[in-house]
């Protein structure tokens, strides 16, 4: 089914029992993002909020909420759109499966973008302070956008298909901007608009962006997607959502038509202000950096819109619904871009980049002893390429050790390659590198290091459960605690300092190394153990996102040979919180409470066990 808007996509939700309405009068201040937290976690319904405090505009989110509500979105065009870009990738499956392919072509060229002239988004307007101003946590510089999709262009060309639809967080309010006058806008300058960004700096141009809010739900998808080189966010726009994209231009902008809002303006090309904190996908707040500014044009509306927004925060969330789509699209795609690996999951629950875990081939000397050697290859290939550059820590097994083997069940995973890692031999890092710009781990903004973990060959030990009722420790830590076999959590005091730290795990590790731990290869030192093994997404988020290889990682009886850091006992994780870390990201007890009435009796939430 093709939906003409967002809101015939709300109405079919609605009939098809998928969508729940909020019929009070509800803060965006913080209690609309507390709603959708809770209703999400409750794997519930999208959310329609009829009536938004100190704003003429309802406002939808959750749509994306389900794997299943998000394959229904998009269930008469995914098949199609699977080949599409498995065609782009290789064109040579028309060849070899003519008749699979024969229409896939002409998927592609149904769904170019159509200039028109009939505008419904342009009918009406508005300014920036009557759109619902939603602040999702309570150190938020100010409201958001959270589904954005901001159109750029080249200076030098006006040819829509050379464009970028990117989705860049908008704060809206808040800091120094000027209320409905300045927006600020994040991004780096060597990505999507960045790019042009630059090249405007370059030229006499003025920098024309438009932000679109809403539409049908393809065009949030296709600003977040990454599509293969040379297939136009708007095409891939039009193909999922089975109605090409359809635009006009207006004053140097161009306007998506079926969008629900639309904000020109124009970005100072030479002007930065501070934006931010905001509560990010790692979960954790990302501190105010100086971003560029855009100076409001105007901000366009259809007829009775709807607000699309979602809520960040830590993993999983709404925008997980795209992680599977982006899988079930380009999977299949994996080993043309990474020869010779079989499988691959930035684990969401560690916020993504932190954590991918990698599935390669082995083929090298197959008549000697198994150990890692291709595997290492194909790791630098993930980690000089595109989005997968930001993982920091990088788990990588070798195919064929066992057949059952899945990236997607990171607890087996962990335990297959806990069998196996030998720490003397399978650590490779990479300092004073770059990272995620929204990872507060490093030694600085967008510094750090990475880690390589790579295992091939036979189980080297056995992985323990319960735990060792014999282990003696020092009088400063504890309690001690086991999330999976073969991982030991161990609570230590507050982190003070790198060098106190340093002290305090040479410490542990000497009277770790006097024990028997061979079942017990990896400890990771945290400030609540009983938190970190109370589930599976505890030990990933902590551990991973809490951590700098270079800095936080020990070992005992450890050693330096030729510049290579290893060690000849168990691995140690100092997974405690830093002085130098973002705030955590928590929600206001009193907005929790106001937020109860909806889910009670007489309430229009009820019915959802949140």
């Amino acid at each position: 089914m093709s939906y003409k808007s967002l809101r015939a996509c709300v109405n079919d939700l609605e009939a098809t029992g998928q969508l729940i309405r909020v019929r009070e009068e509800v803060d965006p201040y913080l209690e609309m993002a507390e709603i959708h937290r809770r209703i999400y976690d409750a794997q519930g319904p999208a959310i329609l909020f009829e009536k938004v405090k100190d704003s003429p505009f309802q406002a939808v989110s959750n749509i994306y909420g389900t794997v299943k509500r998000t394959e229904f979105l998009f269930r008469k065009t995914i098949e199609d759109v699977k080949k599409v870009i498995a065609l782009k990738a290789d064109p040579t499956h028309l060849v070899r499966q003519p008749l699979s392919y024969l229409k896939t072509p002409i998927t592609a060229i149904s769904a170019l973008p159509r200039r028109t002239r009939n505008a419904p988004v342009c009918r009406h307007q508005t300014k920036i302070s009557q759109l619902p101003q939603i602040v999702s946590w309570p150190m938020d510089g100010g409201a958001f956008i959270t589904l954005p999709q901001v159109f750029s262009q080249d200076p030098n060309s006006d040819k829509v298909l050379k464009s970028n639809l990117g989705m860049y967080r908008i704060q809206l309010s808040g800091n120094d901007y000027i209320q409905d006058e300045e927006i600020g806008l994040h991004y780096q300058l060597h990505r999507g608009i960045g790019v042009h960004h630059t090249q405007y700096k370059q030229s006499e141009k003025p920098f024309k962006v438009s932000i679109f809010v809403g539409g049908p739900p393809s065009h949030a998808l296709s600003a977040i997607f990454p599509l293969p080189e040379g297939l136009s966010e708007l095409t891939f726009a039009g193909m999922m959502g089975g109605r090409r994209f359809r635009y006009h231009r207006r004053g140097g902008h161009l306007i998506s038509n079926d969008a629900d809002f639309v904000i020109t303006g124009t970005i100072l090309k030479d002007v930065k202000k501070s934006e931010g904190p905001f509560g990010d996908h790692l979960g954790y707040y990302s501190l105010k950096h100086d971003f560029p500014v855009m100076k409001v044009d105007q901000v366009f509306h259809r007829k009775d819109p709807l607000w699309h927004f979602t809520v960040v925060g830590r993993p999983p969330q709404e925008d997980s619904g795209f992680g599977h789509i982006i899988h079930q699209l380009v999977g299949p795609l994996l080993a043309q871009e990474f020869p010779g690996v079989k499988a691959l999951n930035a684990v969401d629950a560690a916020g993504v980049h932190p954590l991918l875990l990698a599935i390669g081939s082995e083929r090298y000397m197959p008549f000697r002893e198994r150990k890692p050697e291709e595997i290492l290859t194909q790791a630098n290939h993930i980690l000089g390429s595109g989005q997968t550059s930001l993982a920091k820590y990088l788990i990588i097994a070798a195919q064929g050790d066992d057949p059952q083997l899945d990236v997607q069940d990171i607890a087996s995973f962990l335990g297959h390659v806990l069998q196996r890692l030998d720490w003397k031999r399978d650590l490779h890092f990479h300092t004073k590198t770059t990272i995620d710009t929204l990872d507060y781990s490093g030694s600085g903004w967008n510094a750090g290091s990475k880690v390589v973990m790579a295992c091939c060959g036979d189980p080297i030990r056995s992985l323990n459960e319960d735990l060792p009722s014999d282990l003696s420790l020092l009088d400063s830590v504890g309690p001690i605690s086991t999330p999976l076999p073969g991982i030991l959590a161990i609570q230590a005091p507050p982190f003070a300092d790198y060098p106190k730290a340093a002290s305090e795990m040479q410490e542990l590790t000497d009277v770790l190394g006097g024990q028997d731990l061979d079942g017990w290869p990896l400890v990771v030192v945290v400030d609540d153990a009983h938190f970190l093994c109370a589930q599976l997404n505890n030990l990933l988020w902590v551990t991973f996102t809490r951590s700098n290889p270079s800095h936080d990682i020990y070992g005992v009886d450890s050693f330096v040979e030729h510049k290579h850091w290893g060690c000849r006992g168990s691995l140690v994780i100092d997974a405690r919180i830093k002085s130098h870390h973002a705030p955590v990201l928590e929600q206001h007890k009193s907005v929790e409470e106001k937020v109860d009435r909806l889910f009670a009796k007489g309430g229009s939430l009820v019915s959802i066990d949140g």
